[in-house]
């Protein structure tokens, strides 16, 4: 790895809010940062109910692309440096197998090595309404290391879209990665 260019994996689950894992390669693409990017087959689906790109539209954004059910790729092993990983969107199903330790996929295995490794790891949870279960994972995920972020939108920004939303979050994303965007509007007192 190039010491001076910054590496991420980018976990895209099955959770409603694809549009946050595209935009976040959009953004990694035009900062030069190198992204790997694996989706569960369930992203696949919401893929195609929630926007209208193509799966080989979405993995051209990424500068690696991993199947994933090939545990034998390059992020599934901790001596393959990174900087940390961002699974945008988490769903509650993959934030429970993290938590577990369940790596039954290349998207659960990526995020345990990231915590054992103790790089970043940080979970754009989409869900809502939270029961003690969801809250109690979220906890312990956050005792291991990792950075629970959901999707809450900054609407003192007065945001006119849904594309400013989804700017906004994922520049407060980045700023904790180091990862300074041009989208980013930081509060300012009156």
């Amino acid at each position: 790895m190039d010491s001076d260019r910054k590496r991420l994996i980018v976990g895209i689950s099955g959770a409603s809010g694809i549009i946050y894992g595209i935009r976040l390669l959009e953004l990694l693409n035009d900062l030069k940062i190198e992204s790997h990017l694996v989706m569960s087959k369930a992203a696949v689906v919401t893929a195609g109910l929630e926007v209208k790109r193509k799966i080989s539209e979405i993995n051209e954004l990424a500068s690696v692309v991993h199947k994933v059910d090939d545990i034998g790729a390059s992020i599934a092993s901790g001596s393959f440096k990174t900087d940390g990983m961002l699974i945008v969107p988490c769903s509650v199903k993959t934030m429970s197998e993290i938590n577990c330790g369940v790596t039954s996929s290349l998207l659960t295995r990526a995020a345990d090595v990231t915590l054992k490794e103790r790089r970043k790891l940080l979970l754009m949870v989409r869900e809502t309404p939270l029961h003690l279960g969801h809250l109690r994972t979220m906890t312990s995920l956050t005792e291991m290391g990792a950075i629970i972020a959901p999707p809450v939108p900054a609407l003192y920004c007065n945001p006119s879209s849904i594309e400013e939303i989804v700017d906004q979050t994922l520049g407060r994303v980045l700023d904790l990665f180091g990862i300074e965007t041009a989208s980013l509007k930081r509060w300012k007192s009156s």
